[in-house]
C-alpha cells in the first residue's frame, strides 16, 4: 500500500466498489461499442474488467441505449462479471432515466455534465429530475464538468463579472474558476434536492496538463467530495500516454484523486484495455497500488546488438499480464513479484538480484549463457535455444511456490550448475 499522504475525502460507495474514505485509489475505463449492441459493448465491458477496470462507464445516449443497459448488466452476470456500470448521460438523461426504471436500476451510477443538462430554465428541472431518479434508486452521481461542454451562460455571466474587478483574471483562471464553480455548485444543488453528500463524486476535466493540476489543486482544497481524475481527449499513442502520466503523476503524488481514467485515443485495432494498464501502470510505478507483476528491462546499448533481451522481456511481461485473471484468485500477492529481464554483463547480474527473479543474458561478444538469480542467489544458467521457455517456467514454479496458500520457498539446485535448456 502507498505511504504517500492522502486527502481526505468522503466515502462513496457504487456497487462493491468503494471510491474515497481511505480505499485504495480506483481505476476505470469507458466502452466505445455502441451501446445499442447489448452482445458487444458486454463482452468489450468483459475484456475491460479481466484487464483491471475496477468501474466500466457507457454512453447512454438514446431510447435504444437505455433498452440495452438491462440485458447489458444480465449478460456480464451470465460471465460471472460483477464490475459495476457508470451511466453516461447527456442532454437527454432525465427523460431516459424516467422512461426506462430497467436502465437506471442497472446502472451502478448516473454521470451528469451540468453543461449539457438542459438550457435556461429548462436547466435546474432536469437536472432535479436526474437527481431525483439517483435518490429513487439509491444510485450515486458523478458530476463531471468538462471544459469542452461548460454551461455557456453560466459562463457569460463570469465573464461580465470579471470586467468589474479591480484586478480581472485571465481568460484561462476564468476557465478554471468556472470548471470549480459549476461543479461545486450543481454538488450544493443535488445536496438540497436530497441527494446525501456521500453520494457525490465530481471531476473538472481539461485537455491541458498544467490547467488540470492548477484546477485539481483548487478544486481538492475545496471540497470533500471523492475527485475523479483524468487529462480529457489527451490523445493517441505515446503523447496521450505521456500527458496523462505527466498530470496524473504530479496530482496522486500530493494526494489529490481517488479514482483515475486515461483517456486514450485507441489507434487502428489497438485493444480498448490499451488504457486500463497505462492508469495501473501509473499507480503501480508510483508505489500507490500493485496490480501486476512488472518486468524491469534495460535499454540496450552497443553492447546488446542482439534483439533477444527485448523479445523476451516483452514475452515475459505479457505473459504475466495474461496470467492475471487467473493468478489474482489464485496467488494473493503475486502482483507485487518483480522480474528482471537484462541484456548483458554490466548491470545484468545486479539488477537481476534486486528482483525476486532475474535473469542476465549474454551481451555482445560474451559467453553464451544467461544465469538467473531468484531472491537474490544465483540458481541456474540456462543456455541454448529454448531460454525463453525455460525461463519462462521458472517464474510460473516461483508463483505457485510462493503465493500459493501454505506454499514454501523452493530453490532450483545448485547456483553453479549450467543447465541446457534442451534437457530442462
Amino acid at each position: 500500500m502507498s505511504m504517500l499522504p492522502r486527502r481526505l475525502a468522503r466515502s462513496v460507495r457504487i456497487g462493491h466498489v468503494t471510491v474515497g474514505g481511505d480505499a485504495p485509489v480506483v481505476v476505470q475505463s469507458m466502452t466505445n461499442t455502441d451501446t445499442v449492441d447489448a452482445a458487444g459493448t458486454a463482452q468489450q465491458v468483459f475484456e475491460l474488467w479481466q484487464a483491471g477496470s475496477e468501474l466500466v462507464r457507457i454512453t447512454v445516449n438514446s431510447p435504444e441505449a437505455a433498452a440495452a443497459v438491462g440485458e447489458i448488466r444480465r449478460r456480464l452476470d451470465d460471465m460471472g462479471c460483477n464490475v459495476p456500470l457508470v451511466g453516461d448521460f447527456h442532454f437527454n438523461g432525465h427523460k431516459l432515466l424516467q422512461a426506462y426504471p430497467d436502465c437506471a436500476r442497472a446502472l451502478a451510477k448516473y454521470r451528469i455534465n451540468p453543461g449539457n443538462v438542459g438550457k435556461g430554465t429548462k436547466r435546474d428541472e432536469q437536472f432535479a429530475a436526474m437527481i431525483q431518479a439517483a435518490i429513487d434508486y439509491d444510485k450515486p452521481v458523478r458530476i463531471g464538468v468538462n471544459w469542452g461542454s461548460l454551461d455557456q451562460a453560466k459562463m457569460a455571466r463570469m465573464m461580465d463579472e470579471n470586467h468589474l474587478r479591480d484586478v480581472p483574471l485571465s481568460a484561462d483562471a476564468l476557465m478554471r474558476e468556472a470548471l470549480i464553480q459549476s461543479a461545486l455548485e450543481s454538488a450544493q444543488q443535488a445536496e438540497e434536492l436530497g441527494l446525501p453528500g456521500d453520494r457525490i463524486i465530481i471531476s473538472c476535466k481539461v485537455s491541458n496538463v498544467q490547467d488540470l493540476i492548477r484546477v485539481y489543486r483548487d478544486l481538492g482544497s475545496r471540497c470533500a467530495y471523492p475527485l475523479h481524475l483524468g487529462l480529457t481527449e489527451a490523445g493517441m499513442g505515446s503523447k496521450g500516454i505521456v500527458a496523462s502520466t505527466a498530470a496524473l503523476g504530479v496530482l496522486l503524488q500530493e494526494g489529490i484523486g481517488d479514482t483515475i481514467r486515461v483517456s486514450l485515443t485507441p489507434e487502428p485495432g489497438e485493444p480498448r484495455t490499451k488504457e486500463v494498464v497505462v492508469a495501473q501502470e501509473i499507480l503501480q510505478t508510483m508505489g500507490i497500488r500493485s496490480f501486476t507483476p512488472l518486468v524491469t528491462a534495460c535499454p540496450g546499448c552497443g553492447r546488446t546488438t542482439s534483439t533477444y533481451f527485448q523479445e523476451l522481456a516483452q514475452k515475459i511481461q505479457r505473459y504475466l499480464r495474461e496470467q492475471m485473471p487467473v493468478w489474482r484468485s489464485q496467488y494473493p500477492g503475486v502482483e507485487d513479484l518483480n522480474v528482471a529481464v537484462m541484456g548483458c554483463v554490466v548491470n545484468g547480474p545486479g539488477e537481476s538480484k534486486l528482483a525476486n527473479i532475474g535473469i542476465s543474458l549474454p551481451g555482445t561478444g560474451e559467453v553464451p549463457v544467461a544465469p538467473v538469480f531468484v531472491d537474490g542467489e544465483k540458481t541456474v544458467t540456462l543456455k541454448g535455444d529454448n531460454i525463453a521457455e525455460a525461463f519462462q517456467d521458472i517464474v510460473e514454479t516461483y508463483v505457485q511456490t510462493h503465493y500459493a496458500e501454505g506454499g514454501r520457498l523452493r530453490r532450483a539446485g545448485n547456483p553453479s550448475k549450467i543447465i541446457p535448456v534442451k534437457a530442462l
